[in-house]
């Protein structure tokens, strides 16, 4: 087979991107440019590679390989130049890391003042639910990942980064607020509202909830923290969310954190990639000052 490297990037971004004319404008390419360049690619391969439905490029299993491998192979290259930089004592080429959604609550600053040390750098930030970054760490897509509850069923290097309390919210309105000291019992004739099945909130919520025998009347499973302080400012019931979420405050937009024992429930954020990756410079960098950063002081400035 006679594949360029710039034919497997652009190969590369037609995969994560989609269409053809999303993976030509990445790569600063014609879209006829690009169709000719990937024609070439199956020629070469000599077996169909993905196939457009409704101009939604859908990869074939061998195309699933061949992103697979070409995202390896630009991954290695990345981690090499970024050690030629290093040598040479600069700090640039791209960062690349994926965080659940309740992490941008706190993430962007933190990248933020990483990115001043560093001016030279890109970073590519993925926020996504739970199952979103596990589904981009099982394909090696990113260097780090930013998460509660990593998975049990993958070899992970895993270092816990800082406190993620969940707590008990309702409508500042609410009598409950008024009380202090509540067992989850009395929350009996409530509705719930939750975050989504697969979320790491929710995971946490469900195994405790199960630990204290309580079952919870569930009005609704929403799929971001903003949908859930709505809905219980609202009045709709009462909400389960990382106090993150609330910027760490008690109230905030028509919701009270609730007093009730057992909770906040014990949760924490970790670093984590998979533990036969070898980081590059740029991401054991970041790795480092995140952890300086959030353990010197305690957590993230808000």
């Amino acid at each position: 087979m006679n594949i360029t490297f710039r034919q497997m990037k652009l190969f590369l971004a037609l995969a994560d991107l989609g269409s053809v004319s999303a993976a030509a404008k990445a790569l600063h390419v014609t879209q006829p440019t690009a169709s000719m360049q990937l024609k070439e690619v199956s020629q070469s391969v000599g077996l169909p590679l993905y196939e457009v439905v409704g101009k939604k490029v859908y990869l074939t299993d061998v195309g699933k390989e061949l992103a697979s491998t070409a995202r390896s192979i630009a991954q290695s290259w990345g981690a090499f130049e970024q050690h030629v930089d290093a040598v040479q004592g600069l700090s640039r080429g791209q960062l690349r890391v994926a965080v659940v959604s309740t992490a941008k609550y706190f993430m962007p600053k933190l990248i933020g003042r990483f990115c001043k040390k560093h001016p030279a750098i890109d970073v590519s930030l993925e926020i996504l639910n739970r199952d979103g970054v596990v589904g981009r760490m099982r394909d090696n897509m990113d260097d780090l990942y930013i998460m509660s509850l990593p998975p049990l069923d993958m070899d992970l290097v895993d270092v816990a980064l800082m406190p993620n309390p969940i707590v008990l919210i309702t409508a500042q309105t609410d009598p409950l607020t008024r009380q202090s000291g509540l067992a989850l019992q009395d929350l009996g004739r409530s509705r719930f509202i939750l975050r989504e099945r697969g979320s790491g909130t929710r995971m946490a919520t469900d195994e405790h909830f199960r630990k204290k025998r309580f079952r919870a009347d569930v009005r609704m499973e929403l799929g971001s923290n903003e949908a859930v302080k709505e809905a219980v400012a609202g009045g709709l019931g009462v909400g389960v969310v990382s106090r993150h979420a609330l910027h760490g405050l008690q109230r905030e937009h028509g919701v009270k954190v609730l007093d009730v024992q057992g909770f906040p429930l014990p949760s924490a954020w970790h670093i984590v990639h998979p533990a036969q990756k070898k980081l590059p410079p740029l991401a054991t960098a970041f790795k480092s000052y995140l952890l300086q950063e959030v353990q010197g002081r305690k957590g993230p400035d808000r």
